[in-house]
């Protein structure tokens, strides 16, 4: 048995009567198609094998106790007196909220969490915590949501309570992922297709700068601020409704008198990675590696002079990857300001490029960085 199923398991046990059923909840790694989802553009995510694992078990009470088994700590509220609190009682306490408010019959519950994926590394712990946590409750309850619909539940559970203005390819990828497939996935309605991921002689490493970012303290928010005032402007003179609708980066310039510098950049950075993603799928179904990796040099650009969702350590990270001749492609993952860079590196070369990497960036900043060889893996499933 894996060690934090049987390390949540055994809290169970040693907490609660009731028998629980067990889930595991995938993070997520995102090829390309960064901070555009939320401005309905096109994402490829996948599920990882690093996730959260969930014991929970109906107790026939209106008490719902959870047990945040990362952080040691207990919580108990009535079902009935559930609003906004702290830290992850949010994320947890939120997803309960949006089954009270679609009126579904959930009842009291035992619960115990816990995982593998380092908080602000940019895996998407956060939809991980919210869709093990849905996906129980919906199978526990008989709710009857699929899996898109609960994956628009969480996202909504995250909009509310946490406070974080998110896309939807988070809590989709957490819910849609499949072993050895990406997705592309349109956020603007949500259609989307599955492609194989060959890596042939590569793997796919993330590098944890150690650097922690919060989502919630608003940069995230002010980026999403900033691309509707852009689009606003775009729209009063033009029939444009969407930056999908922009055919070309240069077509922007007719409006860049019209924009504040920073909200023109910020909408610069979305039409091109609308773009770079487009043309990532096509390489991707030509098994051209060498042509997506660059394109991930030239989103992490963007991500770190137009968008300055950046931090020097990430910079730092990427530019050491660009200069590994065993790297084709490397770039900050996530919302930035701190988390991991995901690296396409050539697998028989995986381990000098760890350690060279490493002794840089420790040398550098005086911090190890973590490493983290990524599977693919299915969606949210009861174990």
């Amino acid at each position: 048995m894996n060690s934090i199923l049987y390390h949540i398991k055994k809290i169970f046990s040693d907490s609660f009567t009731s028998s629980p059923q067990f889930y595991f909840s995938p993070g997520r790694i995102n090829l390309i198609g960064e901070h555009i989802d939320y401005n309905d553009g096109y994402v490829m995510p996948a599920a990882i094998h690093h996730g959260i694992y969930y014991a929970i078990a109906p107790n026939q009470t209106t008490a719902i106790h959870f047990h945040a088994a990362d952080f040691d700590e207990w919580f108990s509220v009535d079902i009935s007196e559930i609003k906004k609190m702290s830290g992850w009682k949010n994320y947890v306490l939120s997803v309960v909220k949006e089954f009270v408010l679609l009126e579904k019959n959930i009842s009291g519950f035992d619960c115990v969490f816990g995982g593998d994926i380092p908080r602000g590394s940019g895996m998407s712990s956060s939809a991980a915590v919210e869709g093990g946590l849905a996906m129980a409750l919906n199978e526990l309850f008989g709710c009857g949501l699929n899996r898109i619909e609960l994956a628009l539940l969480c996202q909504r559970a995250e909009h509310n309570f946490p406070g974080v203005q998110c896309g939807i390819m988070d809590q989709f990828a957490n819910m849609m992922g499949k072993k050895d497939q990406v997705i592309l996935l349109d956020c603007k309605d949500l259609s989307y297709q599955y492609f194989p991921l060959q890596l042939q002689n590569y793997s796919i490493v993330l590098i944890n700068s150690m650097v922690h970012h919060t989502l919630a303290a608003g940069e995230y928010n002010v980026r999403r601020q900033q691309c509707g005032e852009g689009l606003k402007i775009i729209s009063a003179s033009s029939p444009v409704q969407s930056f999908r609708d922009i055919e070309q980066a240069a077509d922007l310039l007719a409006y860049k008198t019209s924009m504040d510098e920073l909200v023109y950049n910020r909408c610069l950075y979305v039409v091109e990675e609308i773009h770079r993603t487009k043309q990532a799928a096509t390489l991707l179904q030509q098994n051209n590696l060498i042509a997506f990796g660059k394109l991930m040099f030239e989103t992490h650009q963007g991500l770190s002079q137009l968008y300055q969702v950046s931090c020097p350590e990430l910079d730092f990270l990427v530019e050491a990857a660009a200069a590994d001749e065993a790297v084709i492609g490397a770039r900050l993952m996530g919302g930035g300001f701190g988390g991991c860079t995901i690296n396409l590196v050539q697998s028989n070369k995986l381990e000098k490029f760890v350690a060279t990497i490493t002794r840089s960036y420790q040398h550098k900043y005086g911090i190890i960085p973590e490493v983290y060889p990524v599977a693919t893996s299915d969606g949210t499933a009861m174990l």
